[in-house]
């Protein structure tokens, strides 16, 4: 007999014949071939973490955690896997938040990620209003063109970004231009997504706010914002994270070390010359906390959020 079925046979006779078939249920999907699949997939995805985390809390640089000997055997080469530093150590942050210029790079993040979240979320919320209640010469092919756009990679945008930005209007090495990049990069997908959630809210409630003599400013600001929580909250959200991670354009647009954001300033701490591996894993975790906190705050809009934009009616 296999111990899934007397474990059933243990816990139905002491829960009763009610629970029976719920208990059988459950352990049915415990020991089936989904639930390991799903194990493994999550071994997967949380074995790299848990390196970050060592390498963070080892106090070293190297990323052998575990010195072995010449003549290791098999069985400790295997046990060199696992994500477990010999000691554990604060030194890594001490000197990630002391002896480098970590806290200006994250202070530049901080101050880039909020100033393109604010102005991602004025111009898409406007877009989004307009495109959902009013209908005007160009109105479907500029949404289709915003649709296009999300097809491609933004990298093949890099080199008209850096004309326009850096040639053209001279914001090279800036936040401003970092800032209006970003911004207008992740635009469509804001506009299209509280647009969706705009088209749900009655139409009745601003004809009603007409009637009474509210000017169309008025019952944006008042009624829809308020209304359209939620869908801001995830917005905001994208936009933040859109710059807070980007690296790329971030990298090219700023020359001026005093300028960089955290993923440029994190790339410094690997290169050809030096890998400071233990560095560069405390700033990672440290950079992912706001993100984190962040999401925290706005978890209970990120459902209905996420949800409510997807259909119409």
């Amino acid at each position: 007999m296999s111990s899934s079925r007397i474990a059933t046979g243990v816990l139905a006779a002491a829960a009763g014949p009610g629970a029976t078939a719920r208990i059988k249920a459950v352990l049915g999907d415990i020991f089936s071939w989904r639930f390991a699949l799903l194990l493994f997939a999550g071994a997967v995805v949380v074995y790299p973490l848990l390196w970050v985390v060592s390498l963070a809390f080892s106090g070293q640089q190297s990323l052998q955690l575990v010195e072995l000997p010449d003549d290791a055997g098999f069985w400790q080469q295997l046990v060199a896997l696992v994500p477990l530093p010999q000691q554990w150590s604060l030194e890594n942050f001490r000197a990630v938040l002391t002896e480098q210029p970590f806290m200006r790079w994250l202070l530049n993040s901080l101050a880039v990620s909020l100033s393109t979240t604010v102005v991602g979320l004025a111009l898409s919320c406007s877009a989004a209003y307009a495109f959902s209640r009013f209908r005007f010469p160009g109105r479907d092919r500029g949404l289709v063109l915003f649709l296009i756009s999300q097809m491609f990679p933004a990298v093949l945008m890099l080199i008209p970004l850096y004309v326009i930005v850096v040639q053209w209007l001279g914001l090279g090495n800036s936040w401003l231009g970092l800032i209006l990049v970003y911004a207008i990069t992740a635009l469509p997908f804001c506009v299209w997504m509280l647009k969706g959630y705009f088209d749900t809210l009655p139409y009745e409630i601003e004809e009603s706010a007409l009637l009474e003599g509210a000017s169309r400013f008025t019952i944006f600001y008042r009624i829809i914002l308020p209304l359209a929580r939620p869908a801001i909250a995830v917005t905001g959200l994208f936009s933040f994270m859109t710059a807070w991670n980007e690296f790329i354009l971030a990298s090219i647009f700023m020359d001026d070390e005093a300028l960089y954001t955290v993923p440029v300033g994190l790339r410094f701490f690997v290169s050809d010359y030096a890998s400071e591996w233990g560095y560069f894993a405390a700033g990672a975790i440290l950079v992912s906390l706001p993100v984190i906190a962040l999401f925290m705050a706005l978890q209970r809009f990120l459902v209905s959020g996420l949800s409510a934009g997807a259909v119409k009616g």
